[in-house]
């Protein structure tokens, strides 16, 4: 006769048991925010890009540094003017008629909603998903700590890469700093 017992519902169960369904939730908001992280960090690349030519009337007379503010554009550089035209990178500008024609690099339309997400703040009603997010993440690392009984080789492996994480985090922030 075989007897299945039925587990002991602890807190040790349940935390192992929501660290499951939880974690399959999380599945796919990673998938998500690894492709948007993945943009955010190329962002200063043309990866996912696309050239969109811009032509924009401006006032007349604008010298370099006004220039540079009416087209919102970071790093203006003039690159050399020839009578009445000043051309920069990508693009030129009449002084006379004001005509600016210039060609900047921007993410496809499919991709800006991915980057929005990485740069959300507490105003649009995404920001419910990203705070559910990063919730369900920290309780997926706390749970972690009830896959296994501590004093085992496992718990311990644990415990000793958790320091290693959040030592490797430390020294990026420094790094990063320096």
């Amino acid at each position: 006769m075989d007897i299945k017992t039925t587990p002991k519902k602890n807190l040790r169960w349940y935390m192992r048991n929501l660290h499951n369904q939880v974690g399959f939730f999380i599945v796919g908001l990673v998938i998500i925010y690894v492709f948007s992280g993945i943009v955010q960090t190329y962002r200063d690349t043309d990866l996912l890009k696309h050239a969109v030519v811009h032509d924009k009337a401006l006032a007349p007379g604008l010298d370099n540094k006004a220039l540079g503010e009416a087209l919102k554009q970071r790093n203006f550089k003039v690159t050399k003017t020839e009578g009445d035209v000043t051309y920069f990178e990508g693009g030129s500008y009449n002084a006379v008629s004001g005509a600016a024609q210039y060609t900047t690099k921007e993410l496809y339309n499919w991709v800006k909603p991915f980057t929005e997400l990485h740069k959300s703040n507490s105003k649009p009603v995404v920001h419910y998903l990203t705070l559910a997010f990063a919730i369900a993440l920290l309780f997926l690392s706390i749970s972690a700590f009830w896959m296994f009984k501590p004093g085992t080789r496992l718990f311990s492996r644990g415990v000793i890469m958790t320091v290693v994480g959040v030592v490797a985090a430390v020294l990026m922030l420094i790094l990063q700093g320096s």
